[in-house]
């Protein structure tokens, strides 16, 4: 399968300061991993080269109202954002962190549900014409995994690209791999940088 430029997107999960940073609300699920692995370091490649290339990078960010009047706590995971008061528009630690930082040209959905596979993500893409996703993020077996799995219900051509995602262990992230392997295919950073900037079949 050739990889087309024009019609690929990368998209970039939940790269926010209460879910990657050490400062965040979810550190002491999520940072451990996202240090070990070179996550954020891993994402900025990826992500580089996309544009290096010209493919369109998305992130999705979810955030809800100060007053949490849009969360729906109907699972553990949004409970707990609820009760550790996290992930507010217009903190700093709702944004993209810094290292990872949308640039001009970049699409950034923000939402409020654990996967970010939006009406409105899916129009943008088809308004682009994008056939084909390559998802990086945290966490592999949450929010990347749900997005992924959309993705392919609607018909896109799904890769996970393995090293620039993480979960709260390895033991965890390595089992959503395998499972997503029976429907999208699993990549690493550089065989898409070797891909995108050769023209090579990825």
């Amino acid at each position: 399968m050739e990889l087309n430029r024009e019609r690929t997107a990368v998209i970039a999960i939940h790269c926010q300061g209460d879910i990657v940073s050490q400062e965040g609300a979810f550190a002491p699920f999520f940072f451990d991993e996202v240090k070990r692995r070179s996550v954020t370091e891993k994402i900025s490649g990826l992500l580089g080269a996309a544009r290096h290339a010209g493919i369109h990078v998305v992130y999705t960010r979810v955030a809800f109202s100060p007053e949490y009047s849009d969360l729906v706590p109907n699972s553990p995971l949004l409970q707990g954002v609820q009760q550790g008061g996290s992930l507010k528009e217009g903190s700093a630690l709702a944004e993209i962190i810094p290292p990872l930082a949308p640039k001009a040209g970049d699409t950034v959905i923000t939402h409020t549900t654990v996967g970010g596979m939006t009406p409105e993500l899916h129009s943008i893409l088809s308004e682009r014409n994008i056939d084909t996703l390559l998802f990086a993020g945290v966490a592999t077996n949450v929010s990347v995994e749900g997005t992924a799995r959309a993705a392919v219900d609607l018909g896109y051509k799904v890769f996970l690209v393995e090293d620039a995602c993480s979960a709260a262990t390895q033991e965890a992230h390595q089992a959503s791999i395998d499972s997503l392997s029976m429907l999208a295919g699993i990549t690493t950073v550089q065989d898409v940088e070797n891909t995108i900037l050769a023209k090579q079949p990825i």
